[in-house]
Formats: C-alpha cells, sequence, structure tokens
C-alpha cells in the first residue's frame, strides 16, 4: 500500500471564517474538510459558495488577509 501526502501553501484566509483559504494558484478551499470550492457565476458575478451563501470575488475581496502563523515552543 503507498501513501500520498500533499503540502499547499495558503495565500489568504477570510477574516470572517478562518475555514476558507486560498492558495497560490487562486483556488479556493475548505480547510475543516479538505474540499475545493468550486468558482461560480451567479447573475454574471463571478464569486463562491461561504457557509451556504453566495459572495462575490468583489465583496470578498476586502475580507481577505494574511493568514496568521502560530509560533511553537518546539
Amino acid at each position: 500500500m503507498a501513501t500520498v501526502s500533499v503540502t499547499y501553501t495558503i495565500k489568504y484566509e477570510l477574516s470572517i471564517s478562518t475555514k476558507y483559504k486560498w492558495l497560490n494558484d487562486n483556488s479556493c478551499y475548505n480547510s475543516k474538510t479538505g474540499r475545493k470550492i468550486k468558482q461560480t457565476i451567479v447573475s454574471g458575478c463571478i464569486g463562491y459558495c461561504i457557509d451556504g451563501k453566495f459572495m462575490s470575488l468583489k465583496a470578498l475581496r476586502p475580507l481577505l488577509r494574511k493568514p496568521i502563523i502560530e509560533k511553537l515552543p518546539f
């Protein structure tokens, strides 16, 4: 049996819900479930479904922040 591990580099995270993260290739992932969130178009607006509600990219951009890096003692 073989094991495969994947390492992702997080570029941004959502400030209102830290479980949504954007990677270097601008793809969105839910970090709790490990699933990729599809980018969708609703009424001509491009965006993502965040916690069951559609949010356009224009509304999401001000809510993005750099991830907080925690210092561990070991």
